[in-house]
């Protein structure tokens, strides 16, 4: 394949111009929701933890990782800081002592209940540009191509 057909072949695929808006969009949004989540004192991998522990209940701290995409060595790390803040402690598991779980504590609970209906309206004006029936499209084709890619780790 020469030069021009390249050039061209490239012309007619969207899927560098998806890599590159999907890249800027995600950016974009990150940016915003890392603002308003500094402005309360955490940062984005400590809300993280704190909102999966919110919501899921306690969590092994081999887990917390994959689920909010943070490497196991950093888990540790954020949650040594939830802890000193007095959001999170450690609860070892009495079947098996490898393991120990993360708690939220009722500060930490206390303050996601304070902050996260300003954080939840936060994520609604950022989407704003979006109709709900918009968001719907959005969610299944992320999710579509998300999948397919994770397929691709495996091959």
């Amino acid at each position: 394949m020469d030069k021009e057909d390249l050039y061209n072949r490239k012309k007619q695929d969207p899927s560098l111009k998806l890599f590159v808006v999907l890249s800027k969009a995600y950016r974009s949004v990150a940016d915003q929701v890392t603002v308003d989540i500094r402005k309360k004192g955490l940062n984005p991998t400590e809300f993280g933890v704190l909102e999966l522990l919110y919501h899921q209940g306690d969590q092994p701290l081999q887990k917390i990782g994959d689920k909010i995409l943070l490497a196991s060595g950093s888990i540790t790390y954020v949650v040594d800081k939830l802890e000193q803040k007095g959001f999170v402690l450690r609860k070892p598991c009495e079947q098996d002592r490898r393991i120990t779980y993360a708690s939220i504590t009722s500060e930490g609970k206390d303050l996601l209940n304070e902050i996260f209906p300003e954080h939840w309206k936060q994520i609604e004006s950022i989407t704003d540009g979006l109709t709900t029936e918009e968001k719907q499209q959005a969610i299944q084709l992320l999710k579509k191509i998300g999948m397919h890619a994770e397929q691709l780790k495996f091959k």
